[in-house]
């Protein structure tokens, strides 16, 4: 169940740099789950697969190792494994996820959403991000922007926009509200440092 929720998260947040890339145009398809690829199987998380989709894009289970989520909540045995591909022809967003797993339980996701050919600058991404977002709050020392918020379906995000190789680039982390600002902070910043 968490895991459908934070990928609904996720299609949220293309859709709203969506509609900021795009002036006043929005897509219904840019927000709906459909246009994902399949979730991941229930077989257990290996962070060995990769998936495809997102030119140029690094894979994000190697950008964030497990144990890096095993140390920031706590808790050892966290696996990871690569979560769905979406590719988003209205902003030219291809985003790439991976999974985080705790005793088989979903505990996060980490996407990574690279905007080929979308001149949309770092600044303008998170400005939309926290429009859309009531209670975001600024995150200092993250990207070239970050963002703090607790959703309504009571999951928690830290997303980063940045700009790697000329192309700008999201990546956000969503997880239980358990899992504070703190404990992701250092997520989010080793993957935007990686990518």
């Amino acid at each position: 169940m968490r895991i459908s929720r934070a990928f609904v998260l996720f299609a949220v947040v293309i859709a709203t740099v969506t509609a900021c890339s795009s002036g006043d145009q929005k897509t219904d398809n840019a927000a709906k789950p459909s246009s994902q690829a399949p979730a991941p199987s229930a077989a257990p998380p290996s962070s060995s697969a990769a998936p495809t989709g997102g030119a140029g894009a690094k894979e994000p289970c190697a950008l964030l190792p497990a144990e890096s989520v095993s140390k920031a909540i706590s808790a050892q045995g966290v696996t990871s494994a690569p979560g769905p591909v979406q590719d988003n022809a209205a902003n030219g967003g291809k985003a790439k996820t991976c999974v985080f797993s705790l005793n088989g339980k979903q505990i996060g996701a980490l996407a990574i959403t690279r905007f080929e050919g979308n001149k949309i600058k770092p600044a303008e991404m998170i400005a939309a991000l926290k429009k859309a977002k009531a209670g975001a709050t600024d995150v200092a020392g993250v990207g070239e922007g970050a963002i703090f918020y607790v959703d309504e379906n009571k999951t928690a995000t830290l997303a980063a926009a940045e700009l790697s190789n000329d192309v700008p680039v999201l990546v956000n982390y969503t997880g239980p509200t358990a899992m504070k600002q703190e404990m992701m902070v250092p997520l989010v910043k080793a993957a935007v440092d990686a990518n």
